[in-house]
């Protein structure tokens, strides 16, 4: 298979232009560490961002970070924890999970509109980015937003391009907004909850004006032997005493609450960010189920009612990390049919080749929906160059 690595826009916009007059198919690549998320390649050739690297921009008294799409997430990281500033939606990595290696880079984070636990609070990455420049499918470099947020320019175009995972065009730079690091976390950790009274702490916790930053909840055998509903609070040390103390009594029905802070809780939401505790078995499938939080412990009981499943919730109940054995479209159909009685959709993280084949890894879109997401892929990639089928069968 051909493989190309160009160093700079003009050059990856060449190498376009040319793979479209020959209507070569390409997949388009950064650090690896997603390999087998999506529908299997449909491909000839692979692209890959990792060439494309360096920084292009950083203000720290702005609060902006720009990056070449190739730049590890890692330098990013460093150099904003240089400053006291991060990146404020905390993005997952997908290396435990997946059993892959490589680096994580920084335009992936934004090709998969990245977020983590942080999501309740600060958004997810589409909501901090705000500029790209990308090569479209006709091998033309383009421009979008830029690195103030009063600069509304082209807005629309940078949030269509997160979460479109490389169907739509190679990103060659990227625009993040950051925030400050919080002087102190700490995690009010309960135990012994079932999903649904859990669940229901977390939304009284969550409707509190304490502003949590993290909230999840893992039952037994997820991560320890006991349940554990897990509420996160970030700032300054005294403002943590107070809410601490506000929510312990505010949330008193539900038990005395154990206080993580330090290592243990940056561990702890590590692993919740990562899908770690539903790493292992390597051969089961992982689904991601988004749906209302309230209805997440009624999702999973309509699951579990058919096959066996092990699962936690995240994003107060919204987010349900998932795994069920790799039983194809019955284990399918069985997700989809629980979360369509709920209202929700269901991405299919991880499965045998075979699996993803067969299944729509991503949530199939009513028919309108479908028409439009042609038509988008089509404006941007007449050809048909970019990760062809990757997130539906023929876009």
């Amino acid at each position: 298979m051909r493989s190309y690595e160009p160093h700079d826009e003009a050059e990856a916009a060449a190498i376009v232009r040319e793979a479209a007059g020959r209507a070569e198919r390409l997949r388009l690549i950064g650090g690896g560490t997603k390999a087998g998320i999506g529908r299997p390649a449909q491909d000839e050739a692979t692209l890959s961002a990792r060439g494309l690297s360096g920084l292009t921009l950083y203000e720290p008294a702005e609060m902006v970070v720009s990056a070449r799409a190739g730049t590890p997430l890692s330098e990013i990281q460093s150099l904003l924890a240089e400053r006291g500033q991060m990146l404020p939606f905390e993005p997952v990595d997908h290396r435990r999970l997946m059993g892959t290696a490589g680096e994580p880079t920084f335009g992936a984070v934004a090709a998969v509109n990245n977020a983590g636990p942080r999501r309740i609070n600060a958004g997810a990455a589409r909501d901090s980015l705000i500029g790209v420049r990308f090569v479209n499918g006709r091998g033309e470099a383009i421009k979008s937003g830029g690195r103030v947020m009063k600069n509304v320019t082209g807005l629309d175009l940078v949030k269509l391009m997160a979460g479109s995972w490389g169907t739509l065009g190679l990103l060659t730079e990227v625009t993040f907004k950051v925030l400050p690091v919080q002087e102190r976390v700490a995690t009010l950790a309960f135990p012994g909850l079932d999903d649904a009274r859990a669940v229901e702490a977390l939304s009284a916790g969550l409707g509190s004006p304490f502003e949590l930053t993290g909230a999840a909840h893992l039952p037994a055998g997820i991560g320890g032997p006991e349940a554990r509903t897990l509420m996160r609070v970030e700032g300054f040390s005294d403002s943590i005493d107070y809410r601490l103390g506000e929510l312990r009594r505010l949330l008193r029905r539900y038990g005395e609450p154990e206080i993580v802070e330090g290592e243990a809780g940056a561990a702890l939401w590590a692993d919740i960010r990562d899908a770690a505790p539903l790493a292992e078995p390597r051969e089961a499938a992982i689904w991601r189920l988004s749906t209302a939080p309230t209805r997440g412990p009624t999702v999973t009981a309509a699951i579990t009612a058919e096959r066996e499943a092990r699962w936690y919730y995240d994003w107060g109940g919204g987010l349900i990390w998932l795994t069920t054995d790799a039983a194809g479209d019955a284990g399918a159909a069985t997700v989809r049919a629980a979360l369509r009685a709920q209202g929700g959709h269901a991405t299919l993280v991880r499965a045998p080749d075979a699996v993803r084949a067969a299944v729509p890894v991503f949530e199939p879109l009513p028919e309108p929906l479908m028409r439009v997401t042609a038509g988008i892929k089509a404006a941007h990639d007449p050809a048909g160059v970019f990760n062809p089928g990757r997130m539906y069968a023929g876009i």
